[in-house]
C-alpha cells in the first residue's frame, strides 16, 4: 500500500508585512522560488522528476496574480515541464497543497510533489484583491445571514467572549509564543528549515523581550461602535499584541512515497497519515480547528492522548486557547517553538510553514505522532497527523 512522506521542508525567513520590512523588497515569485530552489537543492532531487508544484497564495492579485506557482517554479529555473498551480483556502491555502500533494502521491498519481505557499503582505495587502465597494459573497449569502458577517478580528473576540477568555490570559499566551520562538533560534532549533535571504536570516517579528506589562498598554485593534452596540459581550481585549501579524515569507515540502524516497536516496521526516477538512459557524469563522481536530483524530484511529505535537496556527490567541478549552490538550505540546504571533502570518505560506516547523521539531524531539491545524476565513479548517517514520 502506498504511503505519503515529507523528506524535505523548508523556509524563508518571515518578514514585517510592511513598506520597510525586511523582505518587502523581494517580488513574491522571487520568494517563492528561492524556497522552490532550496528544496531541491537540500534534497538532491533532479526537479525534472517533479510531478507537480501546489502552491498556496490568498490575495491572488497584482504581483500575486496568474498563477504565482507556475511563475516561481520557472524563476526557480525548474525544467518547463514541471507544471504548477495555485489554491486558495484561505489561511489555510498551502496546508490544503500539502493534503492534494499527499493525497495525489497516495492515489497513485503522483511520485513527487510539492507543496508550498507565499504571501507578501507588504507588497500586496490583506483585501487588496476585492476593490473598494465590491461584494465579494453575494445576495445568497445576504440573505442567509441578513445581519451581516463580520472581519475577523470581530470573530477573534467573539470567540474569546464565549469562551470567557480574558486579557491577561491571551497576552500571557502570545507573550510564551515569543519566548518559545526567541529560545528556539537561540538554540538553533531553526537553522534546519530556513533558508536565508539577502541576508536576512532571522524572523523579524520575534520579541525575546515580550512581557505581559507591555502587552497590557496595547489598545483594542478592532474596536467598533456598531459592532459594540450589536454584540454587547464583547470585552474588546483583542491587541495587535495577542494577535498575529502581517508578514512577508514563502514556504515549501517535498512529499513522495517511501517507496520512491528509498529510490532516490531521500531521507523521509514525517509520514502523512491522516487528513480532514471541515467547515464551521462564518460568524464565529475561526472555530473549526475544534471539530477538524476531532475529526482528523476519528479518521487516524488516535485520541488526543496519542499525539506528542500540536501545531495550531496562531491567528489569535483566543483561537489556540479556545481550542485548548475544548480539546484539553496540553499547551507544552502546542506550537513548541512558538506561533504565528511571535513568527509571523504570511497567510499563503503560513500552512507549509507549519508542516516544516513540525516535522523538524519531531525529528529534534523524537515525537511519534504531531497534529497540524489551522483555522481559516469563511468558518473553514485543515488537519492532518503526522506520524514519525
Amino acid at each position: 500500500m502506498r504511503d505519503a512522506v515529507v523528506v524535505e521542508a523548508v523556509r524563508t525567513p518571515i518578514g514585517k508585512g510592511k513598506p520597510n520590512g525586511a523582505l518587502a523588497h523581494v517580488h513574491p515569485v522571487e520568494l517563492l522560488a528561492h524556497t522552490l530552489r532550496t528544496l531541491v537543492e537540500r534534497s538532491g532531487v533532479d526537479p525534472e522528476l517533479i510531478d507537480d508544484v501546489i502552491g498556496g497564495t490568498v490575495d491572488q492579485v497584482g504581483e500575486q496574480a496568474m498563477n504565482t506557482t507556475r511563475y516561481a517554479v520557472l524563476s526557480a529555473g525548474f525544467p518547463e515541464s514541471v507544471p504548477a498551480t495555485t489554491v486558495d483556502r484561505q489561511c489555510g491555502s498551502s496546508q490544503q497543497a500539502v493534503h492534494f500533494a499527499a493525497q495525489g502521491v497516495l492515489s497513485g498519481a503522483y511520485d513527487l510533489v510539492v507543496a508550498c505557499g507565499v504571501e507578501s503582505m507588504s507588497r500586496v495587502p490583506m483585501w487588496s484583491n476585492v476593490p473598494p465597494g465590491a461584494d465579494p459573497f453575494g445576495p445568497g449569502v445576504a440573505e442567509r445571514y441578513p445581519e451581516g458577517l463580520v472581519p475577523q478580528g470581530i470573530s477573534a473576540e467573539l470567540i474569546a467572549a464565549k469562551w470567557s477568555i480574558g486579557r491577561e490570559q491571551m497576552d500571557a499566551f502570545a507573550v510564551s509564543s515569543h519566548r518559545k520562538a526567541a529560545a528556539a533560534w537561540e538554540a538553533g532549533l531553526f537553522d534546519a528549515e530556513v533558508a536565508p535571504l539577502e541576508g536576512v536570516t532571522r524572523d523579524e517579528c520575534v520579541r525575546p523581550d515580550s512581557s505581559t506589562e507591555v502587552l497590557a498598554g496595547l489598545r483594542p485593534a478592532y474596536h467598533d461602535p456598531g459592532f459594540a452596540e450589536r454584540f454587547p459581550q464583547i470585552e474588546w481585549n483583542v491587541t495587535a499584541g495577542n494577535a498575529s501579524p502581517i508578514n512577508d515569507g514563502a514556504s515549501a515540502v517535498l512529499i513522495t512515497s517511501s517507496e520512491t524516497a528509498a529510490r532516490l536516496g531521500l531521507r523521509p521526516l514525517a509520514r502523512l497519515h491522516s487528513f480532514a477538512v471541515t467547515g464551521s459557524d462564518p460568524l464565529l469563522m475561526l472555530t473549526g480547528v475544534i471539530p477538524a481536530t476531532e475529526k482528523v483524530l476519528r479518521r487516524a484511529s488516535l485520541t488526543l492522548d496519542d499525539i506528542d505535537l500540536f501545531e495550531v496556527n496562531e491567528a489569535f490567541s483566543s483561537v489556540v486557547l479556545a481550542w485548548q478549552q475544548e480539546t484539553g490538550a496540553a499547551l507544552d505540546r502546542v506550537n513548541v517553538h512558538g506561533g504565528a504571533i511571535a513568527l509571523g502570518h504570511p497567510l499563503g505560506a503560513s500552512g507549509t510553514r507549519l508542516t516544516t516547523t513540525l516535522v523538524h521539531a519531531m525529528r529534534e524531539r523524537g515525537a511519534r505522532y504531531a497534529l497540524q491545524t489551522m483555522c481559516e476565513a469563511g468558518g473553514l479548517a485543515n488537519a492532518m497527523v503526522l506520524e514519525r517514520v
